[in-house]
């Protein structure tokens, strides 16, 4: 664990649950405690954010977060959604940079750095995702990959706004149904990187939280957690469902800094 106060755990729901399965999870998973010392986080779809805000109790400690939103102000944006209108369905985080949004729908650095400085102005949490393909990692080269795309991120950001800030490192090459899981080796490197790019970049304040995503599952996600630099864990389809969630939740909550 790094400097971090709470361990962060979460998951996306990607493309996935109707309002009624949403409803579902949120009711199993608002009748579990949170473990003292984590921070839980849900992504759901934009469709059930708002619902899923209702839906959580007044004081829950879990926090939602958008999966998407776009930089601009609201208008002319047929299909998207502006940071203010995710905020006002209940997000307080919001993801940028996946490696679907970067392959499949245009996603660049450029814009990432453009949602992170929209997100700010909107009082949201980015959390910003970073990750190298397989041939970049075969090459050799997913220090220098990943390096670009965490400055690239933060470029619009002054120094005292990093600190708000949230990365997720998630190889391309361990995410997916078909992913190869990471070994804490494999990514030691990177998550060490990212975090002296971003003290390099906050005059030595570091980033709000690192956390590592990819492969993540029951099976791995305590060795993943003793990386030094790894403050939490962004989890896939191992926390689409609410038992998932909740088993991941407390095999990390050991991990998590000593609370006050």
């Amino acid at each position: 664990m790094s400097h971090a106060e709470t361990l962060w755990v979460g998951t996306s729901w990607k493309m996935n649950k109707t309002l009624a399965e949403a409803a579902a999870f949120v009711d199993e998973v608002a009748a579990a405690p949170v473990p003292e010392g984590l921070q839980a986080f849900v992504l759901p779809p934009h469709t059930a954010l708002a619902s899923v805000r209702a839906r959580l109790p007044q004081d829950s400690p879990i926090l939602l977060g958008a999966q998407n939103a776009h930089w601009g102000p609201e208008g002319a944006g047929t299909g998207e959604v502006s940071m203010r209108m995710v905020r006002d369905a209940g997000a307080t985080l919001v993801e940028m940079g996946h490696s679907e949004r970067r392959a499949s729908f245009g996603e660049t650095d450029e814009t990432v750095g453009l949602k992170a400085e929209a997100a700010l102005a909107h009082d949201l949490v980015p959390l910003v995702c970073v990750g190298e393909p397989a041939e970049v990692r075969d090459a050799g080269g997913e220090l220098e990959f990943v390096a670009g795309q965490v400055r690239a991120g933060l470029s619009r950001l002054p120094e005292d706004a990093v600190g708000r800030v949230l990365v997720a490192y998630e190889p391309i090459w361990a995410i997916g149904e078909h992913g190869l899981p990471a070994r804490p080796d494999q990514i030691a490197p990177v998550m060490a990187l990212i975090a002296e790019v971003a003290a390099g970049l906050s005059a030595g304040t570091g980033l709000r939280a690192l956390l590592y995503g990819g492969g993540v599952d029951p099976s791995n996600a305590a060795d993943l957690l003793t990386d030094p630099h790894t403050d939490g864990l962004f989890v896939g389809r191992a926390g689409w469902d609410a038992a998932g969630f909740l088993r991941l939740l407390q095999l990390c909550a050991p991990f998590a800094p000593p609370t006050a």
